[in-house]
């Protein structure tokens, strides 16, 4: 028995093949729990909008500051706040792309520009440490002199405004995009009031300028930790691999569970944007009850248990071998 005969074809990554039986597919959107991984992103315009224009500012006060002053960490603090600026408008642009139905070409939409824009950002951030690093150990030979009360204070001023900046994404830690740009700026906030800190000592003690250039070097630090773990998780999304918390065998006991599947191959799940999750996969069913009320109550079954909201599901009766079968084929 097909597992719905009047639907002729099935979405997804791969073509459909057709081997005499039927395909089915259905969107869940029922069901509780779940992964925390939601079938549309939610709107952080007006976050996105506040971050850019408080942190834009704030950059250019402490470049400010920092060339008056002497002081490479308000400086490497000030080209990291610039470059998160750029992440967040380019996090805001691939939101809105994200947004946009499907057309022409583009059969999913264009919900990959909001991995395309983690990519990118992890890409950038991992750049930027290397020049920042560098100036700090040719400052650490040679330490200059800074000013350290102005520096305190314009520091304090960006953990005020990066901790602020923070709050606006705090409730958006399932989608990629948010949880980077509330990581960055958590991030700030804490190298902001390590300068802070920093320059406190320095005038208490009247010297210590090595400070400076060793903090430079700690915020390489946070930097690339954070960068590199944004560049690797939105880089294994961009390879179409199984998004983080969705665990494919899982879902691959959880399918040949359903009543009546005497056997799962070519299963695939993978990121439509850092919000979507789609799923393919051929379930040899020969025999039992309604094909329809089965594809929907799969369906609706994954977007409840995992947060696939996208699943597309190929039943056949196992009368003909499918070439699809063994798992290393594609």
């Amino acid at each position: 028995m097909s597992a719905s005969r009047d639907r002729p074809t099935a979405s997804g990554p791969h073509p459909a093949h057709d081997h005499g039986h039927g395909h089915g597919h259905t969107h869940g959107h029922g069901g509780h729990g779940g992964h925390g991984h939601h079938h549309a992103p939610a709107d952080f315009g007006r976050a996105f909008a506040i971050g850019i224009v408080l942190n834009a500012g704030f950059v250019a006060v402490e470049a400010g500051v920092g060339l008056a002053t002497g002081s490479l960490a308000l400086l490497a603090d000030a080209g990291h706040n610039a470059a998160d600026v750029l992440s967040l408008i380019l996090a805001w642009a691939a939101t809105l792309l994200a947004r946009r139905g499907p057309k022409g070409r583009h059969t999913y939409g264009m919900g990959k520009a909001t991995i395309m824009a983690s990519v990118t950002n992890g890409v950038l951030l991992v750049a930027a440490v290397g020049a920042i690093g560098w100036e700090a150990v040719q400052r650490l030979h040679s330490p200059g002199a800074v000013v350290a009360g102005p520096v305190m204070i314009t520091a304090a001023i960006g953990v005020v405004i990066n901790t602020a900046t923070a709050l606006l994404f705090l409730r958006g830690q399932h989608d990629l995009n948010v949880r980077g740009a509330f990581l960055h700026m958590l991030a700030d906030a804490g190298v902001s009031a390590a300068v802070v800190i920093a320059a406190g000592l320095m005038l208490l003690t009247g010297g210590l300028q090595w400070l400076d250039p060793v903090l430079s070097l700690g915020i390489v630090a946070v930097i690339l930790f954070g960068a590199w773990g944004l560049l690797k998780e939105s880089a294994a999304m961009a390879m179409d691999a199984a998004p983080p918390g969705i665990d494919p065998a899982e879902v691959r006991a959880f399918l040949a569970s359903r009543q009546g599947v005497a056997e799962v191959h070519d299963l695939h799940i993978w990121s439509l944007s850092t919000t979507r999750v789609a799923l393919t996969a051929h379930l040899v069913r020969p025999a039992g009850g309604d094909p329809d009320a089965f594809l929907s109550e799969t369906s609706q079954a994954l977007a409840g248990t995992f947060g696939i909201h996208h699943a597309t599901l190929q039943v056949e009766t196992g009368a003909l071998d499918c070439h699809l079968a063994p798992d290393e084929v594609v």
